[in-house]
Parts: structure tokens; C-alpha cells; sequence
């Protein structure tokens, strides 16, 4: 049974919860066993948290949230319980066994919905990289093949659901950090509209709006009704996305109807090409779509052209050097570079250096890039296709090492996602579908992007994918 469990969805494992075919606490022991079997491999789950996660399985009283029960993991960054440890990533807040002195709205959310937490996963620091190697915990290392990357920053997220430890794990993304973990894994990565979900209580938006929370899956619906349960305003937020005709469960269910579609094969103003895995992901996807009566024709927003990367590079250096601040506020003391990562004091310094006048001139510039992008959507596509990231999974040390330069760092981590910042800068939703494989093995991810607010169409055009092309029964040599 407990290996059935792990081949479960979510959904599936709530279903039996509800039935009474099985306890949360059976779900949250077979979670555990899976993690002391499969963590040592993977390095995925940082922090346990199981007496804490037994306690309240057994505390658990049905009818609750729609997936009572179910094992979750939180990642190391953003969102946490009251009491528990939070590092994200860096050397020096994990010296300190700095705890959380409340919990954030989205943990209490996933609480609600009857989520369990069993523990907390790997990141990168402060989730600045495509790549989950930090020296305070190590590399998280692919299911799919353990000498590769999972990506980041919620690559230990998707480690853990790509092996079947956990069949969702709490997600976030800046700049692509739910959806090229998932890429990289082979899993659903929905990255919601901006003011979807709250970030308080510490934050009415970050990086000037760019980050939103989620999580990381293995179904179309998993997202879809993880996103019911945890969508909507908070008091005090400064913004909400529009809501959803019915439930985005709902929407996963509906036909999409005809949908046109512009498809991108290279990168960005004219810069080098993809790899061939990423350009045959694309185009089979868009194949696929066509086969199931969509639109689809070369084209994409001219405004992509544009050197949008520049004032985006700006917004996050600049809320790089706030970060130095609160991290000497957590610790009570001033910080300095043995605090931190080479990498990352390189971004906080140059993040200081930003004039007030700089930052707002940069946000000005991608306010109305926003409009000019938009305008594509408004003028009759529905969806952007492309692949997900630039290259396949790469190699660990790759991306991201201690001895690198780290200009070199900066232009790797940014070469990877010529396309995912893009909705993060302009708000709008996007998602990596698992459709495609390398020759040797690795996950290659397709990303589709309606315009902002539309996760409907979205949800409804992944689940008729899902339903084509099925993807929960690819299992990786690392798995439960």
C-alpha cells in the first residue's frame, strides 16, 4: 500500500483520506519513511519537522480542507509556520537557528486546506540562483539523474516530488523558481497571476511585484485545487488578482475551446539559439496543440525584443542590498561577506551602489513595457508557447560554484531563462507542463503564458495536455 501511496497525487491521496481507506497519519508515516529512504540520495529535505507534522495528522478532523491529510513540504524561503526554522539557504541564519516569530498567511492557507508539513526543503540563498547548490546545505540532486541540477530556487521542492516523497511541495518564483524546477524535475510548475496570493504578512508585494508563491506537483489538478484553497486577499494587501469564474478546479475540467497560440523557438532579441531538446520540446507541443484544435503560428510579442532584462536586473539587485538588511536585523548585528555566499554579496554590493532615481527610472521603463507586451494578448492570442529554459538540466557545479567569478555566475543563471521573468515582471500567470524528455533522460519543460489574470485558460488547456499526453506514470531511477 505504501508504495501505491507514493504514486498518488494529491487528489488521490485525499480521496482515500475522506473514504477512510487510510489516516493522515498514515499518509504523513509513509511520507517520513520515504524521505529517511530517499533523502540520502537527493539531499532534498533540509529540516524534518516530524513530530510536529504526527501531532497534528493525529489532531486532523474530517470533513476539513480538500486535502486533509496529505504530506506536504515547505520550502526554505518565504513561508513558514510560527516556530520553525527558517534560513533560506544562507550559511549564517542557519548558524544562528533562526525561527520564524509567525507564521505567514499562505502556511496557515495550506494548513487550512488540510496540508501537512513534514518538513522543509533545500534552496539556493535567497533563491538568487537557477540552481539549488548552496554552501549552507549542499546540492539537491536530480531524481532524473543525481549528477544534474534541479534547478532553482525551489529545487529541493522538486526534487522531493519528482521522487514521490511528497506528491506537492511549497513553491516560489522571482524570476522562474516554480517553473524551472519543475522543468528540470518533470512536474507541473503553475507560477499564479501577481496578487493571487497573499504574501503578508511581511510583504504586500517583493522585488516591486515580481514574486509569487505556489507550489510544485505532479497534475493539472493538484494546481488547480491547491490554488482554490489558497488564492485570494489578505487585509491589508495592496492589490488581488481578478477572481475566477467558478473554481480554477472547475476550470481544469472545461474544454478550452479553440485557442490561438503563438509559438517562440529562439531566444529574446535575437540571441543565440536554444537548445535543440528546448526547440523540439516547443515544437511538438505545439503540435500536440494543433492536434487538439488549437491555433498555432509563429509569433510572440515584439515588445520580448526589447532589452526588458536590464531595469528587471535592476529591481533585483536593488532589493538584493535590502536583503543584507534583514538579515542584519534577524541577527542583530551587522553583516558582512563571511555571511554570505560570494555570489550573493556580489549582488547585495551592487544592489548598493543603485541611485533612488535609477530604481524608480527602471520600474517607470517596465511599467510601460508591461502595456506594450499586453497589447499582444489584447489583440487576439490567447497563449504564448515556448520551452521553459534554455538547455536541459545541467550538470551540478555548472551553474553555480564557489570559485566562480561572479559575473560569470550572473550571465550562467541568466542564460538559462531567457523567458520565465517575463511574467513575473508583467504579473501575468505561467506554467511548465512536463511534455518532453532528452535523449538521455532529462525532463524538458514546455511553458505556456495567457494574459494576466487568466489562469482559467490556462488550467483548462494544461489538463486537456495532461490527458494526451500523460505524464504522472514516468517515474525517475530515484524514486519511491
Amino acid at each position: 500500500m505504501a508504495d501505491d501511496l507514493a504514486k498518488m497525487d494529491a487528489t488521490a491521496q485525499a480521496e482515500l483520506v475522506r473514504s477512510g481507506a487510510v489516516s493522515p497519519r498514515e499518509l504523513v508515516e509513509a511520507a517520513i519513511e520515504r524521505v529517511e529512504k530517499l533523502n540520502p540520495q537527493l539531499n532534498a529535505v533540509i529540516r524534518p519537522r516530524y513530530e510536529k507534522a504526527r501531532a497534528e495528522a493525529d489532531a486532523a478532523r474530517l470533513p476539513g480542507g480538500r486535502l486533509a491529510g496529505v504530506p506536504f513540504l515547505l520550502k526554505d524561503l518565504f513561508c513558514v509556520h510560527a516556530g520553525d526554522e527558517i534560513h533560506s539557504g544562507c550559511k549564517a541564519l542557519k548558524a544562528a537557528q533562526y525561527t520564524a516569530p509567525h507564521s505567514t498567511y499562505l502556511a496557515e492557507k495550506f494548513r487550512s486546506a488540510g496540508l501537512i508539513t513534514i518538513g522543509q526543503t533545500n534552496t539556493p540563498e535567497f533563491g538568487f540562483a537557477t540552481t539549488t547548490e548552496p554552501e549552507a546545505y549542499g546540492p539537491t540532486r536530480n531524481p532524473w539523474n543525481t549528477n544534474h541540477s534541479t534547478g532553482g530556487s525551489s529545487g529541493g521542492s522538486a526534487a522531493a516530488v519528482a521522487a514521490r516523497i511528497v506528491p506537492v511541495a511549497h513553491a516560489n518564483d522571482g524570476g522562474g523558481s516554480i517553473r524551472i524546477p519543475a522543468s528540470a524535475c518533470g512536474l507541473v510548475g503553475l507560477k499564479p497571476s501577481r496578487g493571487r496570493l497573499s504574501l503578508g504578512p511581511d510583504y504586500g508585494e517583493a522585488w516591486a511585484g515580481c514574486i509569487a508563491e505556489g507550489v510544485v506537483c505532479l497534475s493539472v489538478r493538484d494546481a488547480a485545487t491547491i490554488l482554490d484553497a489558497t488564492t485570494g486577499p489578505m487585509p491589508g494587501d495592496p492589490y488581488a488578482a481578478p477572481a475566477c469564474e467558478g473554481s480554477f478546479a472547475e476550470a481544469a475540467q472545461r474544454e478550452p475551446g479553440s485557442l490561438r497560440i503563438g509559438l517562440m523557438t529562439r531566444r529574446p532579441g535575437n540571441q543565440d539559439a536554444l537548445h535543440p531538446e528546448c526547440v523540439a520540446a516547443a515544437e511538438n507541443a505545439a503540435k500536440l496543440l494543433e492536434s487538439l484544435g488549437h491555433r498555432v503560428e509563429a509569433a510572440y510579442p515584439e515588445a520580448l525584443d526589447e532589452q526588458w532584462g536590464v531595469p528587471f536586473g535592476t529591481i533585483v539587485l536593488a532589493h538584493s542590498a535590502r536583503t543584507a538588511e534583514d538579515v542584519a536585523d534577524a541577527l542583530g548585528r551587522e553583516v558582512g561577506p563571511g555571511d554570505f555566499e560570494r555570489y550573493t554579496w556580489d549582488l547585495m554590493n551592487r544592489g548598493r551602489s543603485i541611485r533612488v532615481t535609477e530604481y524608480i527610472a527602471a520600474l517607470e521603463w517596465l511599467e510601460r513595457w508591461e502595456r506594450r507586451l499586453a497589447a499582444w494578448w489584447a489583440d487576439g492570442f490567447d497563449l504564448l508557447l515556448t520551452a521553459t529554459l534554455s538547455a536541459p538540466p545541467p550538470p551540478l557545479g555548472q551553474l553555480c560554484s564557489a570559485a566562480a567569478d561572479p559575473d560569470e555566475v550572473y550571465r550562467r543563471v541568466i542564460d538559462l531563462i531567457p523567458y520565465t521573468p517575463v511574467a513575473n515582471v508583467t504579473g501575468q500567470p505561467g506554467i511548465s507542463l512536463p511534455l518532453h524528455w532528452s535523449e538521455d533522460g532529462l525532463p524538458v519543460g514546455v511553458h505556456l503564458m495567457p494574459a494576466y489574470g487568466r489562469e482559467d485558460i490556462l488550467l483548462s488547456v494544461a489538463a486537456q495536455l495532461e490527458q494526451a499526453q500523460p505524464w504522472i506514470e514516468k517515474l525517475p531511477p530515484v524514486c519511491a
